[in-house]
């Protein structure tokens, strides 16, 4: 029996020090694998007499047993350490926060979302979108708008200039959006109910100018068009724009050359605060210019001034964005800042309606 304690002491050790899932494999199968040293006895058992299956047989069965269950018991030892090692080399933080899918992480630029904003207003007052090239022609950006030679609004310092082409005309980046006025009465029969958002072009830069900015107009042609219902329609934009159930407005004389009589509009609000409440308080800002189209800019758009008339008006997008949403410097517009960004910019996906909350 000396043998059988001898091979199930090294077979116990071989156990003992097998490292892994393969090294305990390959003990099984030296000891128990259809050539083993532990099966290679047991063949034979039936070679023995009845009184050595007693005895001998006896061991070689012990034996079997007790190397199966150190197997048994090494595999599950070295599969939980398995395990445990792959978890730690795998380990999830599971306490950090989902990362966020693009449509929330993204966000509309201001300017972007006052467009949708203004477009959302005046369509609900019946106005479509009118839009033009912004490199335009000397005429449509001053000639057609009663602009006359030698205007300070012609020269180098106010207007980007293109150099002269082979006919010695120079073309502009144009300074204003009302060029599209003159190309839609052209275009369009009246009664004529449009806004022009859009960029716009000037040679200045500071923390509330910027070379290149935008601006939105508004045109309306028809045969009994007044300055009443100017007003109405301002007052009407003002207080779906900023939000307030009210305000009142005042019109001072003024002068801009494609319109006569001209205004410029200030708009009541309440600056003793760290921020400007409108429809409240009594301070007043000017927000837009304004007026009736004068009767050369309706002659330059193929309209008799005595059967037609309108009226006009025109502010800073980049302006009432930053009044209504608290935005300090121009500048910040244009920097690309994704921080900036995040904090002021909106979803994607609310878009303003006048039901819901333009800014909701």
């Amino acid at each position: 029996m000396t043998e059988l304690i001898d091979l199930q002491n090294r077979l116990l050790a071989d156990i003992a020090e097998a490292s892994d899932e393969a090294a305990i494999e390959a003990v099984r199968v030296a000891a128990l694998g259809k050539k083993g040293s532990v099966s290679e006895l047991l063949k034979t058992l039936g070679s023995m007499t009845p009184e050595e299956r007693q005895t001998r047989g006896a061991a070689i069965n012990a034996l079997k047993t007790v190397v199966t269950d150190a197997i048994t018991a090494r595999k599950s030892e070295l599969k939980d350490a398995a395990i445990t090692a792959r978890l730690k080399a795998e380990t999830l933080d599971v306490t950090l926060p989902v990362r966020s899918s693009p449509a929330e992480r993204g966000r509309i630029h201001p300017i972007s979302q006052i467009v949708d904003e203004i477009t959302a207003i005046f369509a609900d007052l019946g106005f479509s979108i009118a839009e033009g090239p912004d490199i335009e022609t000397d005429y449509y950006n001053f000639t057609a708008l009663n602009f006359p030679e030698g205007h300070p609004a012609r020269e180098m310092h106010d207007t980007f200039f293109f150099n002269p082409d082979e006919k010695g005309e120079r073309k502009v980046l144009r300074t204003h959006t009302s060029p599209v006025q003159v190309r839609t009465m052209e275009a369009q029969e009246p009664p004529i109910r449009i806004v022009i958002p859009g960029k716009t072009y000037r040679q200045d830069s500071d923390a509330t100018h910027s070379p290149m900015f935008h601006q939105v107009e508004g045109l309306v042609i028809d045969k009994k068009a007044h300055v009443g219902n100017l007003r109405w329609v301002l007052e009407e934009f003002c207080k779906a724009f900023f939000e307030v159930p009210s305000v009142t407005m005042r019109f001072r004389p003024s002068f801009f050359p494609f319109t006569e009589p001209s205004f410029e509009v200030d708009i009541q609000c309440d600056r003793s605060g760290g921020q400007v409440k409108f429809g409240e308080g009594n301070d007043w800002m000017e927000i837009l210019g304004c007026g009736m189209v004068h009767p050369n800019v309706l002659r330059s758009g193929g309209l008799d001034p005595d059967e037609y008339q309108g009226f006009a008006w025109g502010m800073g997008l980049d302006r009432i964005a930053m009044l209504k949403y608290g935005m300090p410097d121009l500048r910040d517009f244009f920097n690309a800042d994704v921080r900036w960004m995040n904090h002021y910019g909106f979803r994607p996906l609310d878009m303003p309606t006048l039901f819901g909350g333009l800014s909701a």
